[in-house]
This record gives C-alpha cells, structure tokens and sequence, in this order.
C-alpha cells in the first residue's frame, strides 16, 4: 500500500476505536443526570444506588476516551501535516473553545462526581452532575463543528498559495454555524444518548435474565428504555435533516448514499442493494418510487443529481459508502423496534417472563455503536476524494517526509496497543457488572443539600 492509503487506514482506525467511547460518556452523563434527579425528588434509595453504579461505569467509559483521543492529536501533525497547516486557524478555534468551555468544565467538576458523594451535599453532587454532563456535551459540539467545517467549509479566506496556502477565519460565528453543524450536531448527540441508555438497558437486561439485583434491574431499565426511546425517535428527525443537509450542500455524497448515476426525477429511495459500479446501478435491490426527492427536496419531482455529473476522480467510493449509509439506517429502526419491544414487555408484564426478550435487550447494546460507526464511515468516506470538501483534496493534506514503512509500523502498533486497550475496558466493564450495585449505596450520606 502507499503512504495515502495507510496514512488513511491508521487514522480510521484510531478514530474509529476512540469514537466507542466519548459516546457513551455523553449518553451516560444524561443517564446519571435523571437518576440523580429523581433521587433528589423521591428520596428513595433505589435512584441514589442507580447513581453511584452508573457513575462507576461512566468514570471507565470517561477514561478510555481520554486515552484513546490523545493519539489522534498527534496523528495530525506527524501523518497530516500539511492538512494541519491548512486548517490550523479553524481547528485552532474550535479546539480552544472546547479546552475552555468543556474540558476545563468538566474536568473542574469530574472529582465531585467520582469522590464527593459522602463529603457534600445532595444539591452541590447533583450540579456537579449536571456540569460533568453539559461538558461532555460541550466538548462533542466544538468537535463536531471542527469536522462539519471540513463538510461544509464556511466563514474563512484563502491565504498564501501553493504549499503556504491556509485556511483563515474571516468570520468565527459563520464557522461555527456552517452549513452542516447543528444539523451533524444534532445527529451525533442522538446517537451518543442512544448509546448511553442502551448499555443501560443491556446490562439491566442481563440481571433480570440472571436474576440479580431485581429492583435495581427494573428501576435502570425502566430509564433506560425511556431515554432509549425517545434518542432513537429523534434520531429520525435528526437524520432527516442531515440527510436533507446533504442534498443541498454534497449532492456527489448524497448519489452514493442511493447510488443513483443519472440525474432523475421522482428520484426512488433505496431499501437495499448492492451497487454494481462497472454498469453504474443498483442490482439485487428495492427502492421506493418518488421518496428519494420528497425527503430531501420535499417534491417528488425535484431531480437528484447523479454521479455522472461529477467527473470520475471527484466521486466517492459508492459501494462503501451505500452499504455504511443503509446499514446505519436499518440499525436505527431496529433500535426503535427493540425499544418499543421492552416498552410493551413492560407494560403486559412480559418481563422477565420471557427469556428471548431479555436477551434481545441484553445484545442491543451494540446497535447503538454499529450505527455510529456505520455513519461515521458513511460521512467521512462519503465526501472523498476531499479532505476539506471542494477545497483540497485528501491526497494533498499528506506530510511530504513520512514514508509508508513508517506508517505501517505505527500501524501495526496502535492496533496492538488498542486490542490491548479494548480487552481491559472488557476486563474492567465485566467486573463492575459482575460486582453489581453496591448494598451500601441503598444508604445514602445524611448531608443537606448545600445551597446553590
């Protein structure tokens, strides 16, 4: 392979494992916020040892995504540096804003959650709570902006030319609210509070399937499949959006996620199939008529641009991108499926009374994950051969003195380091469920809530 393809493949991969992660520390921050709140509310015992069992699991969840995020800082420069010189005054912003008003907020805050149950009050844990929550959050939206001002570039000049040209802010809040950002943004927290609840759900499941810690198990479940629920609703209104977004603003991608070759009108949407690239069509499929332009245009007559409008070296890798973006989508209605599923399991009593239900449950954990990377791949792939869309292309943001053995080598390493990484997350993971809920924590501190 040459240094392009394995510069991408190393960068992939890493992104791909850290992505795991911040996820699920955004999804269960919401989680511990309602458990919290509900346990300042009720006073019952139960809510304040579904906090601290959640908030074990969250810590683990929250220190594999520092880990893993901080090999990708230096990917940029090492394998990417003359795309970091082009971007540097965006991505120099947005990640300055995301030290300033996420990290620093969370990480002010993380110690109060992790140490304080016992040593403040209730109401003082509960707004250290909120602020670990609203800078996960935080951090996601200045990440999220930095990578849809790649989609959608907004807000910036050209300066210097050749190998000196840079991208430079004329106008922040334009770059912040580039065309693809809040639609994106929208789009990943759903998925992240997916995530969170459904490992809650999961693990819930699997103590009723095991008959442990009964009560615990409904109440989380319970939390659960709500949040679950109502993330996965939203998911189809924010995926509407975005997709939309990306009609109007990468119409190249949009052909490959249907791939669709000729510009048509009553453009059909594509159930499934399996893009034959050679005769430029969808074989062994089925689509419905008209849909495709309804959704994005809201007209069944507006026309879709095809992949043919585009020359061939500016189109993406349409079957990659095709199966990622349908994949994604099968995940997220089966999620909704699964949920309405417990949701009525509940409901007739079903549960735990129906072992195949619970472990439904119990593996649904994973949609969730499938689906994120599935859209990751589907974005990311899906505006190649650019790097920053319609502005410089991938296989100019290389550095110059890297070679291909070097990259190759770190490859082979980080896949290593990460494998390793990833069995003692398992390792770790697996005890705390083994362990279970805590006796004690059904006996919270006395302490009055401090005024806030």
């Amino acid at each position: 392979m040459d240094v392009l393809a394995l510069s991408r493949i190393q960068f992939a991969a890493t992104i791909a494992f850290h992505y795991i992660y911040p996820p699920l520390s955004i999804g269960l921050g919401v989680m511990l916020v309602i458990f919290e709140l509900l346990w300042l509310r009720t006073k019952k015992p139960l809510y304040h040892q579904l906090a601290r069992f959640w908030t074990r699991v969250f810590a683990l969840t929250f220190a594999m995504g520092v880990a893993t995020g901080i090999v990708m800082e230096f990917e940029f420069g090492t394998n990417w540096a003359s795309y970091s010189r082009y971007v540097g005054d965006v991505f120099g912003s947005a990640l300055a804003a995301e030290g300033i008003f996420a990290f620093f907020l969370e990480s002010g805050f993380l110690a109060i959650l992790l140490f304080g149950w016992d040593k403040v009050g209730r109401g003082l844990h509960f707004f250290a709570t909120c602020m670990v929550c609203l800078g996960a959050h935080f951090s996601a939206i200045w990440i999220v902006v930095a990578n849809s001002w790649m989609q959608t570039p907004a807000g910036f000049q050209i300066v210097g030319e050749g190998v000196k040209a840079r991208a430079e802010i004329t106008d922040f809040w334009a770059m912040v609210f580039n065309p693809s950002s809040m639609d994106r943004l929208f789009h990943v927290l759903c998925g992240a509070w997916q995530a969170g609840a459904f490992l809650v759900v999961s693990v819930s499941a699997w103590y009723l399937l095991k008959s442990r810690h009964l009560d615990f198990a409904r109440g989380s479940l319970k939390a659960g499949l709500a949040v679950g629920m109502g993330a996965s609703l939203l998911q189809l209104v924010s995926g509407h959006g975005s997709a939309a977004g990306v009609a109007r603003n990468q119409p190249a991608k949009l052909a490959a996620f249907e791939g669709i070759y000729a510009t048509t009108t009553n453009a059909p949407l594509a159930l499934f199939g399996w893009v034959d690239e050679e005769r430029e069509s969808v074989r062994w499929g089925a689509a419905m008529p008209g849909m495709l332009s309804w959704l994005a245009f809201g007209n069944r007559a507006a026309a879709v641009q095809g992949l043919r409008e585009f020359r061939v070296e500016d189109r993406p890798p349409v079957q990659v991108v095709f199966q990622a973006y349908h994949g994604m989508v099968a995940v997220g209605f089966s999620l909704i499926a699964i949920a309405a599923m417990g949701w009525v399991g509940l409901w007739r009593g079903w549960i735990p009374g129906r072992p195949w239900m619970l472990r439904v449950l119990v593996v649904s954990v994973l949609g969730p994950q499938l689906a994120n990377q599935l859209g990751w791949f589907a974005a990311e792939v899906g505006r190649q051969p650019w790097i920053v869309y319609g502005r410089l292309r991938t296989s100019e943001g290389l550095s110059a003195v890297v070679p291909a053995e070097t990259v190759l080598a770190s490859l082979v390493l980080f896949t290593v380091i990460y494998l390793l990484l990833f069995a003692v997350f398992v390792y770790l993971l697996n005890d705390k469920i083994q362990h279970g809920p805590e006796d004690a924590d059904l006996k919270p501190s006395g302490k009055l809530a401090l005024p806030l």
